[in-house]
């Protein structure tokens, strides 16, 4: 303990010298872990609560290991987290507030370390999202606008609209009910004619178009909506 007690004396009542190096080697080597780190995290399956050191994935053995060098390169330090090393470690601390620089640096690992897994989780959160729109686009039924054959129709809940030009007041009409409605009028054409049929625009006495198939051949017309 001797050797303990002159690197207490030594340093009594200033901050010591290897609080930073220390510091920035620990916050170094914890975000160089990241990979580690999330991998931990997800095989517990979910995160350490912040603030809670007995739940930190990687933050004591990041200060062990840094702690460990800086004693290699000819620091007299105690050890730490090891036999009799938190004792130890309040022995020699107590006079000079090295303790509070070493929770002061544990915390902003802890800190760290959270923030780590929380861009983990919004980036994961993202992805399921993308994902899931993706897939509900898929579930969507896109209808091609009958009448220039090349947009898809726009639904609301007051209208349907083209950018060629096409605008139909409804009222809560999905593309699924417009599909059907489409594709029945068509085969109903087809019963009795060869002949491909053309979808219109007329206006009725409300002002607001109807949409219309017709046969020039067969004479053939409908209202669709």
């Amino acid at each position: 303990m001797d050797a303990l007690h002159r690197h207490r004396s030594l340093y009594k009542g200033t901050t010591p010298p290897w609080k930073e190096e220390y510091r920035k080697r620990c916050v170094e080597r914890l975000k160089g872990s990241r990979s580690r780190l999330l991998d931990r995290y997800r095989k517990m399956g979910e995160g350490p609560k912040s603030g809670d050191p007995t739940t930190s994935l990687l933050v004591q053995e990041v200060m062990e290991a840094e702690w460990t060098a800086l004693k290699s390169v000819g620091w007299r330090l105690p050890s730490l987290w090891g036999p009799e090393g938190v004792v130890e470690m309040w022995n020699v601390m107590k006079d000079n507030d090295e303790l509070a620089l070493l929770e002061e640096i544990q915390q902003e690992l802890l800190s760290c370390e959270m923030s780590i897994i929380e861009e983990y989780e919004r980036d994961q959160q993202e992805e399921q999202q993308y994902l899931s729109s993706i897939v509900e686009g898929m579930d969507e039924v896109h209808v091609i606008c009958p009448i220039c054959h090349m947009s898809c129709l726009n639904f609301n809940s007051h209208f349907i609209s083209c950018p060629c030009g096409l605008h139909i007041n409804t009222t809560n009409i999905t593309p699924d009910v417009v599909q059907n409605l489409l594709e029945s009028r068509v085969l109903e054409h087809m019963e009795g004619c060869n002949y491909n049929p053309v979808f219109s625009l007329v206006s009725n006495s409300d002002f607001s178009p109807n949409l219309i198939i017709s046969c020039k051949v067969c004479d053939y017309l409908s209202i669709v909506l």
